[in-house]
């Protein structure tokens, strides 16, 4: 071989690997463990789109066909990497999470947008730090809509009402607020509902306005909803850390820009967009729908204070300082969105 062809050989080779480079691509495994018409897989799928949009191409989802594990198993999942993305509950384990909890009081906000923003906000300014969800790249955090009571064949007047039922929950603090009212409940994943209800199981779930639909809930035929919501759920929306880390500082960049506060309006708003459409149906579908009492809310502030306080203890044994202006903040901060 001459010294020209060696060289062009050469050049033609390191211009073959360029090419190469400049197409490699990384593709993220994405599982949800909600129905593919349910507003957080939409959202999901949505950031995944502007994910490829902002990285170029550079970086893909494929979508998965079934979820990767059941919901309470999601969070280890991705950290042990069966999944590269999915989002799940906190609350889905017990007492592993003790920040998140504050985005599930009781009468936050009258949307899933005011308290998921200001959750993100205060999570990124005080919880992300403190590294309480170890183990995993969060891209998110989020809130669904405000908790309703609802119920298959009596209405829900009163919190001894309540006390007469058997109800499905999805844990949090909704879980401990039960126990100190004296409710009859299980906790149970969401996907569960459907089975419960039907079978007479459960007399009632407590859940957000759209889950109605989602989770084909025809069979309830009263809902008891509270001024900001009886409770919240804090989800978080979540990556590998092995995954995340082996991407280029411009892919991290890519999204980095896409996830925080902007993924946590993502979700937000598919699930006050959903919430809105529930309601409608709900109209047609003839579930009777009431406002709990004066009296009834006040009993739940109630019980509810003492759980704050134990919130607040828990936190700071967990290195927050000052939980009580944590939340305080984080209320304000709901009302600013509102």
């Amino acid at each position: 071989m001459t010294r020209k062809t060696f060289l062009s050989s050469s050049m033609a080779a390191a211009a073959l690997l360029t090419t190469g480079l400049a197409g490699a691509q990384t593709v993220l495994s994405v599982s949800t463990w909600l129905p593919p018409a349910h507003g957080a897989t939409v959202a999901q799928n949505q950031w995944c789109e502007a994910v490829e949009k902002e990285s170029k191409g550079s970086v893909k989802c494929n979508l998965l066909p079934k979820a990767v594990s059941a919901p309470p198993g999601t969070f280890d999942a991705v950290r042990d990497g069966l999944a590269d993305v999915s989002f799940t509950v906190d609350g889905y384990t017990p007492g592993r999470f003790i920040f998140t909890q504050v985005a599930e009081f009781p009468f936050l906000g009258d949307s899933s947008t005011a308290t998921s923003v200001a959750y993100q906000r205060i999570y990124d300014k005080y919880f992300a730090p403190l590294g309480e969800h170890r183990g995993i790249k969060t891209l998110a955090v989020f809130t669904h809509g405000p908790g309703i009571i609802f119920t298959v064949k009596q209405p829900v007047t009163s919190a001894a009402d309540a006390g007469k039922l058997k109800f499905r929950i999805g844990g949090g603090n909704i879980n401990e607020l039960s126990k100190l009212m004296g409710w009859n409940t299980t906790l149970k994943p969401a996907t569960e509902s459907f089975e419960l209800l039907s079978t007479g199981v459960m007399d009632g779930t407590f859940f957000p306005d759209e889950s109605l639909q989602s989770m084909r809930l025809s069979m309830v035929k009263y809902a008891t909803t509270f001024p900001g919501g009886l409770y919240n759920i804090s989800f978080v929306f979540m990556m590998n850390k092995a995954k995340y880390d082996a991407l280029s500082a411009t892919d991290k960049a890519a999204v980095d820009k896409v996830s925080g506060e902007a993924a946590a309006r993502l979700f937000a708003a598919g699930w006050d967009r959903t919430d809105a459409a529930s309601r409608d149906i709900q109209k047609t579908t003839g579930v009777q729908r009431q406002m709990a009492s004066d009296a009834f809310v006040s009993e739940v502030k109630a019980r509810q204070a003492a759980l704050e306080d134990k919130w607040v203890a828990a936190a700071e044994a967990r290195g927050l300082k000052n939980a009580r202006g944590v939340l305080a903040e984080f209320r304000a901060e709901t009302q600013k969105l509102k």
